[in-house]
């Protein structure tokens, strides 16, 4: 049984969902505390009164491999972030705003339609800032016999109070790790803080769901998976990372080393973003998480993607 469903049973999903709905009238669901009322549709950075926005949904394939499967992971792109990375490739959506608002009837809608089409999870994209939203649509989709593990796919700049709501409810955390440095999280994100509210949410989600379990058919049922994208010139802190995750969270910690960078939305007006990292680049950054300890580490890039420059 998935997580959120034995809450559910015990008539406990009902609290969770009251508790995160209070976050909203001060707002401080996410690290960035806003303190606006959203109850009464005020907006703050991330530009998200009462209703979340939604872009699109559906089976996605370009996921990890463990999420994926044989039919998809179950893709729900959240409109907005709390974050504003500057070379962001979903800067439409995270940027612009381009989505619709759902009400908390249509987003259980969508998960169960997710459902219907045979997907092994509900992604969550982006789902930071619209936590208490989630939970109200997943206590209706639930009582229409939602039973797909929850993936809560998010930047990292996760509040741990608001992930302590989340204990029992996800399934599978799947945080990016950004930045080793908070000088290039600020620069770069406009965001205070990230390396050190980025750790703390991950041991918190870790705490919560341990390493990532597969089952026999190569999907993945429960457990933390992290997402670290190389930037060129090292921006990234890799090494940094790597040895965080080794050292306090665990060394089988699925981790993903995403070579898919490239120059997206404003990172072409920057020197040092200006170009997709090198093959060295790369291949230095999977060699940090080796020597870390790093055993787990989902090494398939698709080939168009791949770096292919050099300094």
């Amino acid at each position: 049984m998935v997580a959120y469903r034995e809450l559910y049973r015990h008539g406990k999903l009902r609290e969770r969902v009251e508790t995160a709905l209070s976050l909203l009238e001060t707002c401080s669901v996410c690290p960035r505390s806003c303190g606006v009322n959203r109850l009464a549709g005020d907006i703050g950075k991330c530009r998200t009164s009462r209703q979340a926005m939604v872009s699109s949904y559906g089976p996605h394939f370009g996921e990890e491999v463990p999420l994926v499967g044989r039919y998809g992971s179950g893709t729900i792109f959240f409109t907005n972030c709390n974050l504003r990375c500057l070379f962001c490739q979903n800067y439409a959506i995270s940027h612009l705003g381009e989505g619709q608002k759902v009400s908390k009837e249509e987003l259980a809608y969508i998960m169960l339609s997710v459902q219907a089409r045979g997907c092994h999870n509900i992604n969550l994209v982006s789902p930071t800032h619209v936590v208490p939203q989630i939970l109200e649509a997943l206590e209706l989709a639930v009582d229409s016999d939602l039973h797909l593990p929850l993936v809560y796919n998010s930047g990292g700049y996760d509040s741990v109070e608001t992930l302590k709501v989340l204990d029992g409810i996800v399934d599978i955390y799947m945080p990016d790790m950004k930045y080793d440095d908070e000088e290039t999280a600020r620069k770069l994100s406009d965001i205070e803080n990230y390396p050190e509210v980025n750790r703390a949410a991950v041991k918190e989600m870790h705490r919560q769901t341990g390493d990532l379990e597969i089952n026999r058919e190569g999907v993945a049922q429960r457990g933390l998976l992290v997402r670290h994208l190389v930037l060129p010139h090292g921006l990234a802190g890799t090494k940094g990372i790597v040895n965080f995750l080794s050292k306090e969270i665990s060394r089988n910690t699925y981790v993903n080393i995403m070579a898919q960078y490239r120059p997206c939305y404003e990172a072409l007006q920057i020197p040092d973003l200006g170009r997709r990292i090198s093959s060295a680049e790369f291949h230095e950054a999977l060699s940090f998480a080796q020597e870390a300890g790093l055993s787990r580490l989902d090494k398939i890039q698709p080939v168009e993607v791949l770096p292919i420059l050099s300094e």
